[in-house]
């Protein structure tokens, strides 16, 4: 139970009606778990506004209620709270419901269009294996000292993040790396969080369903480093054209990495095989598992997060060596026919194209590569074609198929796709929308020494069709129809 004058302390309060000094039970924005003894907090949503269901929790007993707008009847025996943004207040409120629990540890953002979970998640392996407690919130999955929970949002509600920080206070965790998306960001659901430090990966075309335009994509990600406190570290990929755009006008220390330009960390390619690469990081090389240049930033990444934290190099690259890559980002997997094949969640043109670059760096000459791709529904429409287009242009054969297609039409979407497609490449593109099949036409088609590409999915293990998840693994797929050896 927690006194709400309490929880309302670090919030602008515009109107109160009502005594504050009452206990609450739980913070409910989810008018459906809201109960006797609860704060309901109204907040608006992308499809409906919790200021609709006031009523409704006032009935199943809620003694408090935060809004944007007074409700016409009020209930005598509830006290109700107006403030300008709810969705502030309920950041502000599960923080200190959970008594800050981002202030008891070090917490690591890391935010970009690709590599903030193979940047998190190699952290938190990283940083676990030099010994300290950490935890994870990531795209795939939640650890809390080891312990895991499925994730689905790259980046939890308010009440889900502190309470996840909390659990990880409470079993000794010293560290959280927390994956940052730029929704969380508008929808101010990191708010009330105190980062230690923040990291940008790069800026690609994504999330403009959402956005609607590339320039507010680009200030939600940078808002984050606009909003980080001045001893926080401010870490950044000076290679990507936006990364010194986002810590213009940051207060926390700045500090770069790259592959291609000076900076205070930097790190370039000696050799790289499907098996792994060789890599000189500020001058120390070493050999990791991981392959492509956009791995090498992911990993110099993960280096300068642990040396900014006073961690010794020497202690660190031979850790980094035995690191292994995250599920299903350039996952490869071999097979007795003598067919590589390499499941990548790969969903934007920028990603794309990073793995067929990579494949073409790495190939002797002679092999094919046969892409299987699709496009989301319900999700930025302008990438489709631009995806297709670039599988075409680096690909030997191209199938395009499903991937969640939630509630749109799957051959509508890849319609869009082929609209991409240059029409002297359209002889070596096949349209298959059942994925099942595409992945099984790909394995028939692809001959020893052929390279098979299932981007899209990567660790996914669902299809969502008509609002419905049904089960689907892209590497499940593989092995029915390749015998698989590692």
């Amino acid at each position: 139970m927690k006194l709400l004058s309490s929880l309302l302390k670090d919030l602008k309060v515009d109107e109160v009606t009502g005594n504050t000094d009452i206990y609450i039970n739980q913070v409910c924005f989810d008018s459906r778990k809201a109960g006797k003894d609860d704060l309901f907090i109204a907040v608006p949503g992308t499809i409906t506004d919790g200021h609709q269901y006031i009523s409704q929790t006032v009935s199943n007993g809620v003694v408090a209620v935060v809004c944007e707008q007074m409700p016409a009847v009020k209930d005598p025996g509830v006290v109700y709270v107006r403030v300008n943004d709810t969705n502030t207040a309920l950041a502000l409120i599960a923080a200190s419901y959970y008594d800050h629990p981002s202030e008891k540890l070090k917490l690591i953002g890391v935010t970009g269009t690709n590599g903030k979970t193979t940047i998190a998640t190699l952290s938190y392996c990283l940083f676990t294996k030099l010994g300290f407690t950490a935890g994870l919130i990531s795209t795939i999955c939640n650890y809390v000292a080891g312990m895991t929970s499925i994730a689905t949002h790259t980046t939890p509600d308010p009440l889900q993040i502190n309470f996840l920080l909390n659990e990880m206070v409470e079993a000794g965790c010293e560290y959280c790396f927390m994956e940052v998306s730029s929704h969380s960001v508008v929808q101010k659901r990191i708010a009330g969080l105190n980062f230690t430090g923040g990291v940008f990966t790069n800026l690609t075309h994504d999330h403009l369903d959402y956005h609607k335009t590339f320039d507010e994509y680009l200030k939600a990600k940078k808002k984050f480093f606009d909003d980080l406190p001045s001893d926080a570290f401010a870490l950044t990929n000076i290679d990507d054209r936006n990364g010194s755009v986002m810590i213009q006008n940051t207060k926390a220390r700045k500090i770069s990495y790259a592959l291609k330009t000076d900076a205070d960390f930097k790190c370039r390619i000696l050799e790289h095989h499907f098996n792994g690469m060789s890599l000189v990081i500020n001058d120390k090389e070493t050999w990791t598992r991981f392959i492509g240049g956009f791995n090498a930033y992911n990993l110099l990444a993960v280096f300068a997060i642990a040396i900014i934290d006073g961690q010794k190099p020497e202690e660190v690259l031979p850790l980094m060596s035995s690191l292994v890559p995250v599920d299903g980002r350039f996952e490869t997997l071999y097979s007795a026919e003598g067919i590589i094949a390499i499941v990548d969640y790969a969903h934007t043109p920028d990603a794309i194209r990073n793995v067929l670059s990579t494949i073409s760096q790495i190939r002797r000459g002679d092999e094919r590569v046969i892409t299987v791709t699709g496009a989301g529904g319900d999700r930025d429409r302008t990438k489709r074609p631009v995806m297709a287009q670039i599988a075409a242009e680096m690909s030997n054969l191209v199938i395009l198929t499903s991937d969640n297609p939630r509630s749109e039409d799957p051959a509508e979407i890849i319609e869009e796709m082929m609209k991409g497609i240059d029409i002297s490449r359209k002889q070596k593109v096949a349209v298959i929308v059942n994925r099942s099949e595409a992945i099984k036409t790909a394995c028939m088609m692809a001959v020893k020494n052929d390279i098979i590409l299932v981007a899209g999915k990567g660790h996914e293990t669902y299809q969502e069709i008509s609002g419905i998840k049904h089960h689907f693994d892209d590497h499940e797929e593989i092995r029915k129809n390749l015998q698989i050896i590692n």
